[in-house]
């Protein structure tokens, strides 16, 4: 039975490891600052085979120590991106597989880097944007002669909005302000390019209800590098309700909290609200030829929160934990499986939909 260690006990992790033991072939290491997040989960639910563990990624070799011990085949890591980097030395010195949910360009870059040579898979970006969009977008891909036009659209928004930004923290403030305040990267004509975050305005309707789009960092993974010369136009851009993205525009760029982003983070934790009440909106859009003539087709998706083990869980949740559950056990399963960097792109949209774990997105 395959053993894994997940690292943090948050909103994230805590659903990896519930649905890790839902399913039933899988021995879990689930580890967190303190034992009472972990503790709390296990007993609350009532999970089989999930070992709570105090492990903090900052005392790095009594994180070793506890691996010598309870040696792993994969590491999945739902902790805050700048500690990533850590984890993925962890998983390469200890022989195990690697996967986390990190948005942030440059420690994927550094992932990257580290994966070179490695007799191991490391997969960084499980989650949903960047995760499993690119696994769908690049599906849409394949059904093309010639591609002119990508888009992807990715929104996690409350059910009921109530305050002047129209939004809820369903998610890591940190991966939130990096997606808005990063340098974000598309193509135009054949050619990766940067991007300014919160530009690139846009409307778009689904289901007869408006929503605004921007460009944000982080989204696009690294579908734009493996798209390059094939494709004419790419982008990723965030979701919101109309008038969100002017009044981030005000606290990040005229009121200057991009550079003080402690200050920000303080800022959005005590004036926004926390809500399980939410949707997850995914959208992709391709156009090119087909047998010589101008075609698009397009995937559109709304996911909302579900019980699972008797515990509501919000759409952000769902939608992120299962997408890394699912592209782990399609690596683990593999009768040969990858080895050094792993792209979300590779994973095949037919394979992730038949997987157990890919039940939430079906």
């Amino acid at each position: 039975m395959p053993r894994v260690l997940v690292l943090g006990a948050g909103k994230i992790g805590s659903l990896v490891a519930c649905l890790l033991s839902q399913q039933g072939s899988y021995d879990i290491h689930l580890g967190d600052v303190t034992l009472d997040a972990p503790k709390h989960l296990v007993e609350d639910l009532g999970l089989s085979r999930v070992t709570p563990a105090v492990l903090d990624v900052r005392e790095r070799e009594a994180v070793a120590t506890y691996l010598s011990a309870h040696p792993v085949d994969a590491i999945i890591s739902s902790l805050p991106y700048f500690c990533n980097p850590t984890v993925a030395r962890l998983a390469l010195k200890h022989g195990c597989h690697y996967f986390d949910l990190t948005e942030d360009v440059e420690v994927t870059d550094q992932i990257r880097t580290m994966a070179e040579g490695a007799a191991h898979a490391f997969m960084p970006q499980c989650g949903l944007a960047p995760g499993f969009i690119s696994v769908v977008t690049h599906d849409l891909m394949t059904h093309f002669e010639t591609l002119d036009h990508v888009k992807m659209r990715v929104g996690a928004l409350p059910l009921h909005p109530s305050n002047a930004l129209k939004y809820s923290l369903t998610w890591s403030t940190d991966g939130l302000i990096n997606e808005y305040g990063n340098l974000c990267y598309g193509i135009e004509e054949g050619r990766k390019i940067p991007l300014q975050p919160l530009e690139g305005y846009e409307t778009i309707e689904l289901d007869g209800l408006l929503y605004e789009a921007f460009n944000t960092s982080g989204g696009l993974g690294t579908l734009a590098d493996s798209s390059v010369g094939r494709v004419k136009t790419m982008n990723y851009k965030t979701l919101r309700y109309p008038g969100h993205c002017e009044k981030i525009h005000l606290l990040m760029k005229d009121l200057r909290l991009n550079e003080d982003r402690r200050t920000l983070k303080r800022v959005l934790e005590h004036a926004i609200p926390q809500t399980l009440q939410d949707v997850v909106l995914i959208y992709a859009s391709v156009t090119g030829t087909k047998q010589g003539e101008f075609f698009e087709e397009s995937y559109v998706k709304k996911v909302y929160p579900q019980c699972i083990k008797g515990k509501l869980w919000s759409a952000i949740q769902v939608t992120t934990a299962s997408s890394v559950c699912c592209v782990m056990d399609l690596v683990l399963r593999h009768p040969r499986a990858p080895r050094g960097f792993v792209t979300q792109e590779s994973i095949l949209l037919k394979d992730f939909l038949a997987n157990d774990f890919g039940v939430y997105y079906r």
